[in-house]
């Protein structure tokens, strides 16, 4: 993972509410009317654990790496399985330069991979492994455009060399921006304090759902050290699919 720097903020995004209360009136005979009906308790959506949401993402999680010369690996990052059809979503500096790209399916299964499309203003790039697994688990896709600041959050990924680890945090800020040491900007970013460190670039946010809503890209540190201080930024999960920051991604 690049060393970042916190540039800027925009403003925080409101989401409102509208609730419809049905009323049921009495008959025009004098008697009086009935007062309103209680509407339907709404269904309550089962919270999951910090073990159980990586339970469930756990088996979408791939290494990812960046080879050079001499198949000698010069970096790696993670990524996340985000389609039946075993598209690899990670961030684009995870693969940037490379001469090829190998990743590492969660039970272990190795493939030459390639680069199917690049969005290099939002740090993301989506793969395409030559070989998958017997069994493919893609992630479940959430929308990013229902957070809000406080919410738990969850991240899942190879930091440090050690894979699969989790951490878990809140959303401490929206649409957040950042620059990184080569001068790429990124914008509308999630800000979170769940730890990440190098090697966690690519790998998914994922609410108490158990649905990934962002790609981890950067993190903030003031020194060169590159390593975790409390601020993660990650890419919307629509905006990382080519929608936008709002929008709901494809359902499995």
């Amino acid at each position: 993972m690049r060393r970042w720097t916190v540039v800027g903020a925009a403003a925080v995004v409101a989401l409102a509410l509208l609730a419809v209360a049905l009323v049921r009136w009495g008959p025009g005979d004098g008697r009086p009317a009935a007062g309103p009906t209680a509407s339907p308790e709404p269904t309550a959506v089962e919270e999951l654990s910090t073990a159980e949401v990586y339970q469930a993402v756990a088996p979408s999680i791939v290494v990812v790496e960046r080879i050079g010369g001499g198949d000698r690996v010069e970096g790696t990052g993670t990524g996340v399985v985000a389609s039946d059809t075993g598209a690899i979503l990670t961030a684009f500096h995870v693969v940037k330069g490379g001469s090829a790209v190998r990743v590492v399916f969660a039970d272990g299964t190795r493939s030459p991979a390639t680069v199917e499309a690049a969005d290099p203003a939002n740090d993301i790039a989506a793969l395409a492994a030559t070989d998958l697994p017997p069994v493919l688990v893609p992630a479940t896709i959430g929308n990013s455009g229902r957070l809000a600041v406080g919410d738990p959050v969850v991240a899942v990924g190879n930091q440090l060399g050690m894979t699969s680890s989790a951490t878990a945090g809140v959303v401490s800020g929206l649409d957040r921006a950042a620059a990184g040491d080569d001068g790429t900007r990124l914008a509308g970013l999630i800000q979170f304090d769940a730890a990440v460190n190098p090697g966690s670039s690519g790998g998914p946010l994922v609410n108490t759902r158990g649905e990934t809503i962002g790609i981890v890209v950067a993190l903030a540190n003031p020194t060169r050290a590159g390593t975790f201080i409390g601020i993660g930024f990650a890419v919307p999960i629509g905006t990382a699919l080519g929608g936008g920051p709002g929008e709901d991604g494809p359902q499995r």
